[in-house]
């Protein structure tokens, strides 16, 4: 992952979905830098990290969920030098600021649970 970066992911969510996660894995060892967890049971979406074998603090507020069963999403993640700035549907959704200062060593992107993907792809904006 490098400054600059965006991961686009698309999909949809099944009916009677409950959870899925997205998670920004580092190398070999357990840490999550991002980890996205839409939870449609609670209609929330918590964001947090795990490194060094412990969850940190969830962030849970936001003011819209654009995460339903039935209904199609794309997710648009940028990685800049201080946080991740995250937008569902073209929209604003939320900024996470970086916990695992170290971003440049994510390199797993890692997404399980109740989603059927269409479209999953990276890119660096090139300065200019």
């Amino acid at each position: 992952m490098t400054s600059k970066k965006t991961v686009v992911v698309k999909g949809s969510i099944p009916q009677g979905a409950k959870s899925f996660c997205i998670n920004f894995k580092v190398g070999r060892c357990k840490d999550i830098a991002l980890h996205i967890n839409p939870r449609l049971n609670e209609k929330i979406v918590v964001r947090n990290s795990f490194l060094n074998g412990n969850w940190g603090q969830e962030e849970r507020e936001l003011t819209l969920n654009p995460f339903q069963p039935g209904q199609y999403f794309e997710l648009s993640i940028r990685c800049g030098n201080g946080r991740f700035k995250v937008f569902a549907n073209g929209q604003p959704l939320f900024d996470y600021n970086h916990r695992f200062r170290e971003f440049q060593q994510i390199d797993t992107l890692e997404i399980n649970g109740d989603v059927v993907l269409s479209y999953v792809h990276s890119w660096e904006q090139k300065s200019g």
